[in-house]
């Protein structure tokens, strides 16, 4: 009789090429996912670097640098990223100032439609009021654009230079954009009256101070995109 003889170890088995375990590949979507990735990255670290180097050149001293790249740097910083002082000597206001606007819109037979006059200060303020966490735009927006406004343009509305010319224009957009949320029908102009009331000094009598003087500014009529329905 023929013993069969086993190994202690179990039966020897075959190896099999098919066994090994074959290298995998990574999804080509992996790989698009990190250049996008990567490309992002770099494409922010040059914005973050690119406006460090031009609000440095803003606040700097007046240099070669500075006065030849001037239009650029202006163009960049002017009106988001301004910067100046003031956190650290406040100037607070010490007027009152009413912003209003009204809208025209020319009809095709010629005539024009004039609506009438709407506060947007009175808005800003009753978005404010009762509010713990007001936005940085809805107290600031509107007084920083005036402000911007009559420091490039003085005593007239002419718009003389570029920054003006900017100036003006994102006086009218914010205006524009305002009235159309609030505006039914359409409109192709906007106008702006800024009413100005010095604040009284504090501990004054109300009742035994002369009556504050008030300026009212009335601007001129200004093109805008048509905006509506």
């Amino acid at each position: 009789m023929r013993e069969i003889q086993h190994a202690d170890s179990g039966p020897a088995g075959q190896e099999c090429p098919e066994d090994e375990a074959a290298p995998v590949e990574r999804p080509r979507r992996s790989r698009a996912l990190e250049a996008g990735v990567f490309t992002a990255v770099v494409l922010c670290l040059a914005t973050t670097l690119v406006h460090v180097v031009l609000v440095f050149l803003h606040v700097a001293p007046p240099n070669t640098v500075s006065k030849r790249y001037s239009p650029q740097i202006n163009a960049w910083v002017y009106p988001l990223f301004e910067q100046n002082w003031r956190l650290f000597a406040p100037d607070p206001d010490s007027v009152n100032r009413q912003v209003l606007a009204r809208t025209a819109h020319t009809r095709p037979d010629g005539s024009t439609r004039v609506s009438g006059w709407f506060d947007l200060s009175a808005a800003d303020t009753a978005a404010v009021e009762h509010n713990p966490f007001p936005s940085h735009t809805t107290q600031n927006l509107l007084r920083r654009a005036w402000t911007s406004y009559t420091d490039s343009h003085g005593g007239d509305d002419a718009s003389r230079t570029e920054r003006a010319v900017m100036m003006r224009k994102y006086l009218s957009n914010i205006a524009a954009d305002r009235l159309a949320a609030r505006t039914d029908g359409t409109f192709d102009f906007v106008q702006l009256r800024v009413v100005t009331l010095p604040v009284a000094a504090p501990g004054s009598a109300v009742g035994k101070r002369p009556p504050a003087p008030v300026e009212n500014r009335l601007l001129p009529w200004w093109k805008v995109p048509v905006h509506g329905k």
